[in-house]
């Protein structure tokens, strides 16, 4: 009963038209009332998320079309006919007063290939860098550590509030250029910092520079993509072994809660469906005679059915 309902939803909410075709919408669900978690170690952790009411909607839809009624007593916030943005609906949320959307399924017709950033405001998101907006503070540089010569100590938060903390001897030029004295002005999202304070401030541009020289269209994301994806296929061959399959589930199921507790902060989703070539866990699959199903779920599956096509069992990236 349950499934019928859900399919009921479904054909009611799920699809619009679109140019004359029928296309599948993305998360047509608001998400309910309830406490905001974020992650890490988020300074806005524990605030009440309201409830969304239709008087908070925006509906954007063409001036011919059917409208979707609101429920009864109740109205719209606004009903708009905005043919160049892609969103059919959207809201504000009260947290961090962000713009959240509901748009066409990644197997529509309308491929979404950009999302918009934002930038940080202070004391409304955890202080979290990557590696160009890496500051003086987040490193140590020691002349000598552990019997190695010229190590740098890491210590900051990265992704999703995670701590990074590593030790790493470099060569003794790059030792230098880290603690060299840099006196110019940057602009780092959209705050005017000295470049004392900023590790790489410059180092974005000249990187993609140079990539491009190395291959047209080549750049540090593509490069972040390729990474992943070739690691990801290395680790699957050394890894996988039938010899030892038995004692690896063993162990797998050993380690499962201890799992289930470390990796509940990270966005493990985002790599798999951002990073990695889909073409390689489908081969992967097909090799070892594994259920796709196991590796993507019902949406993510409909979303590379490219891959799952063309990707045979001897693929390699």
């Amino acid at each position: 009963k349950i499934k019928e309902e859900n399919e009921r939803i479904l054909q009611e909410y799920g699809f619009c038209i679109m140019d004359n075709h029928k296309e599948r919408i993305g998360n047509f669900r608001i998400e309910p009332p309830g406490l905001f978690r974020g992650r890490g170690d988020h300074p806005k952790m524990g605030m009440l998320k309201r409830r969304i009411r239709p008087e908070d909607i925006i509906i954007n839809c063409s001036k011919d079309s059917k409208q979707p009624k609101p429920p009864p007593g109740t109205k719209w916030k606004e009903v708009r006919h905005d043919n160049k943005v892609t969103w059919l609906v959207s809201w504000t949320e009260n947290i961090q007063g962000s713009i959240k959307y509901i748009m066409l399924n990644p197997s529509s017709r309308i491929k979404l290939a950009l999302r918009a950033g934002n930038e940080k405001e202070e004391g409304e998101t955890a202080d979290t860098v990557g590696c160009c907006s890496l500051r003086v503070e987040h490193i140590k540089l020691y002349p000598k550590m552990d019997e190695q010569e010229y190590v740098v100590e890491f210590d900051f938060l990265g992704k999703d509030s995670i701590r990074y903390y590593n030790k790493i001897p470099v060569e003794k030029r790059v030792s230098n250029k880290i603690s060299a004295p840099l006196k110019e002005e940057r602009r780092i999202y959209g705050k005017v910092v000295t470049v004392e304070n900023c590790l790489f401030c410059r180092f974005t541009s000249i990187l993609n520079k140079h990539l491009q020289e190395l291959m047209d269209g080549l750049t540090a994301k593509v490069f972040r993509t390729y990474n992943a994806s070739i690691t990801l296929q290395q680790q699957l061959k050394e890894l996988t072994c039938p010899v030892q399959r038995i004692e690896e589930q063993l162990m797998k199921l050993q380690v499962q809660a201890t799992d289930r507790e470390e990796n509940k902060q990270i966005a493990l989703g985002t790599s798999k469906l951002n990073y990695l070539d889909p073409r390689i866990s489908v081969a992967w699959c097909k090799k070892w005679a594994i259920p796709i199903e196991k590796i993507y779920n019902k949406t993510q599956r409909e979303k590379f059915a490219w891959a799952i096509d063309m990707a045979e069992k001897d693929y390699e990236f």
